[in-house]
């Protein structure tokens, strides 16, 4: 989903076979709809990363294994990611704090 638009064909020939429901958002890309404590709430794939990063960054490892605030990382995406999927990680990464991001491929 991460870096595509809601009408790409990937996204949609895939939706059908995942357990929540993907819906458009305002500026077209595509959004995992959850409801939670009875309220509809919508994510877009790079917020999630961002979720993800932030608790990588935050409380699993980086930030209390150095003792201090992270700003850079690199982070690696799969080898087939093409440009746009790689600018919605570091879109992800920019979410989260983080200034200097690069990628890298697996």
């Amino acid at each position: 989903l991460i870096g595509r638009k809601f009408d790409d064909y990937v996204v949609q020939s895939n939706t059908k076979h995942w357990p929540f429901e993907v819906i458009p958002n305002d500026s077209g890309k595509p959004a995992v709809q959850i409801e939670f404590k009875g309220e509809k709430q919508s994510f877009t794939p790079e917020e999630i990363s961002a979720l993800i990063i932030m608790k990588l960054k935050l409380q699993q490892s980086a930030e209390s294994f150095l003792g201090g605030p992270v700003t850079d990382a690199v982070i690696s995406v799969p080898a087939y990611f093409n440009e746009a999927q790689r600018q919605a990680i570091k879109d992800a990464g920019t979410i989260t704090g983080l200034n200097s991001i690069r990628v890298v491929n697996e």
